[in-house]
């Protein structure tokens, strides 16, 4: 659904975006991660037609971002940091406007958006002008436009920023609720957890380039290594150890806990707590260390400990 080759933006003498290659299928949620001005919100708006590349290409559902510029834009729902709101409009005027941009009637456009306005609790907000809204309001009737004509490709920028809490779980829900076999989502956020949550792939872009992508699951083992696991015991284990399980190394114990790095938790887990059970050990818990896509996220934006990792 979005393929890049070698996709470069300059400005001038400043290399914003520095050959960018990745690939989002059908169903999947691209996550960009990076620092203020990594070059994230520039590859949206080359994605969007609206910047044209220095160098390389871009399609979009099969359409030459700069070749087929406006079958993209036909074809791609976008939320951009700053939104372009009417301050004098009430909010059903607004819709209606860029339903009409889309050759939408107003009936269709008001069929398309009613759920969307209820989904997203904006019921009550109407009759009331723009001007008037909260940020966070602001932001969900962005999302609602950017939905109108019901895009195959959502490209979405900063899409809970300056929500509270629940509104904030509310679009993180409904982004989770619009995925689907027939729809590509590109995220760039700040949020960490959300990206957690959301990617099914996270490109982490430093400096224009993308610096390493993949699963969550690949970034962390990439970035921190293998996953630990640790095991916590009602009394004193005394010497005890474990020398019998491949791909189960002990990396810190204590009186009543001992703490395993596994390169193969499906396998030696099992064994490992079979091993514990068969010694007598009063094992009360057995559990994975907690680690962040954040603690992963900061290592590589610091280069720390990132000698041959690739993307």
């Amino acid at each position: 659904m979005i393929h890049t080759k070698d996709l470069t933006k300059k400005f001038d003498d400043f290399l914003a975006v520095d050959m960018l290659n990745f690939t989002v299928n059908p169903g999947q949620v691209l996550v960009m991660l990076g620092p203020n001005g990594a070059g994230k919100t520039t590859t949206v708006r080359m994605l969007t037609s609206i910047l044209k590349p220095t160098k390389g290409s871009a399609t979009i559902a099969g359409y030459d971002v700069v070749e087929q510029a406006d079958k993209v834009r036909k074809a791609v729902g976008v939320l951009t940091e700053h939104h372009g709101l009417y301050a004098r409009m009430t909010m059903t005027e607004y819709l209606d406007f860029f339903g009409g941009l889309y050759l939408l009637s107003k009936d269709e456009t008001r069929r398309r958006v009613e759920p969307l306005i209820v989904r997203f609790n904006l019921t009550d907000a109407k009759k009331k002008r723009l001007g008037e809204f909260s940020k966070g309001m602001r932001q969900k009737l962005a999302l609602v436009r950017a939905l109108i004509h019901d895009p195959p490709v959502l490209l979405l920028d900063e899409p809970t920023s300056a929500m509270d809490p629940e509104s904030a779980r509310m679009v993180r829900d409904s982004i989770a609720g619009l995925r689907s076999s027939d729809r590509t989502i590109v995220l760039c956020t700040h949020n960490l957890t959300e990206a957690e949550q959301l990617a099914d792939i996270v490109a982490i872009i430093h400096q224009g380039k993308i610096i390493l992508a993949g699963s969550v699951p690949e970034i962390k083992s990439k970035v921190l290594g293998e996953p630990e696991y640790i095991a916590y015991f009602s009394e004193s284990i005394g010497g005890w150890h474990s020398d019998h399980v491949a791909n189960a190394h002990m990396t810190g114990r204590g009186d009543d806990w001992m703490k395993f790095r596994i390169s193969d938790p499906e396998i030696a887990n099992t064994r490992l707590m079979k091993e514990m059970i068969q010694a007598g050990l009063p094992i009360v818990s057995f559990q994975a260390v907690p680690r962040s896509l954040e603690d992963a996220y900061l290592r590589a934006v610091r280069n720390e400990d990132l000698e041959g990792v690739t993307q």
